[in-house]
C-alpha cells in the first residue's frame, strides 16, 4: 500500500489570523483547505474525512462534537498509536480547537494531544524489529514527527492552565508533564 510522502508538520499558525486590515480575524479552522487531505492517509485510508471531522468538533453541539472526536482518535491515534501520516497535519488543528470557548470538548482534545505527545509504540516495536525502519511507509517517522507538532504549538500552554473550566486546566496540565517528559 503506497501513501503519499509526509512532509514535516506545517509551523504556520493555524490558531489566529494575521488580519490584513487590522479588524478581521479568520474563522476557526480556515487553514483547513492548505492541507492536502486527499493525499495523505488516516486509518481508514485518503484523510479526506478529517476536514469534517474538524468541522464537526468545532460547530457541533456537545453529542455531535464528542462523536466527531472520538471518531477522529480512531482514524489517528487509536489505542494510543499513532496511526498514519494525517496525524501531524490534524495537530494544529487540535491545538486550534482547543483554545476555542465554545468547542464542548476541550479536556477531550487536550487528552488526545497528550497521548499524541506520549506515542512512542512505533518506536519500541522498531527498537525489537528494526525492520520496521526499512518499510516504504515508516511509522516510526509518522510518530516523531506527530510529536513535533504538539511541541510546536505548546505555547498555548499557560493560557490553557489558567483556564477557568477545572477539567481543562487538569488535562492541560497532564499535558504539559508529557511534553516535559
Amino acid at each position: 500500500m503506497r501513501t503519499a510522502p509526509t512532509q514535516q508538520p506545517s509551523t504556520q499558525r493555524t490558531d489566529r489570523a494575521t488580519p490584513s486590515t487590522g479588524v478581521a480575524t479568520a474563522a476557526p479552522l480556515s487553514a483547513l483547505g492548505r492541507v492536502p487531505w486527499s493525499e495523505i492517509r488516516d486509518s481508514t485510508g485518503p484523510a479526506v474525512a478529517i476536514p469534517l471531522l474538524l468541522t464537526d468538533v468545532a460547530c457541533g453541539d456537545a453529542g455531535t462534537a464528542r462523536a466527531a472526536l472520538e471518531e477522529l482518535r480512531k482514524r489517528i491515534c487509536q489505542y494510543g498509536f499513532v496511526v498514519e501520516q494525517a496525524t501531524a497535519a490534524t495537530v494544529p488543528f487540535l491545538w486550534e480547537l482547543a483554545q476555542l470557548p465554545r468547542v464542548t470538548c476541550r479536556p477531550q482534545i487536550i487528552q488526545l494531544l497528550k497521548n499524541i505527545a506520549d506515542a512512542r509504540q512505533w518506536e519500541s516495536v522498531a527498537a525489537i524489529y528494526p525492520k520496521v525502519l526499512n518499510r516504504r511507509e515508516n511509522p516510526v517517522v509518522w510518530e516523531r514527527r506527530a510529536r513535533q507538532a504538539v511541541r510546536a504549538r505548546s505555547g498555548a500552554l499557560p493560557m490553557l492552565l489558567a483556564d477557568r473550566d477545572q477539567d481543562i486546566a487538569r488535562a492541560t496540565a497532564e499535558l504539559a508533564d508529557a511534553l516535559a517528559e
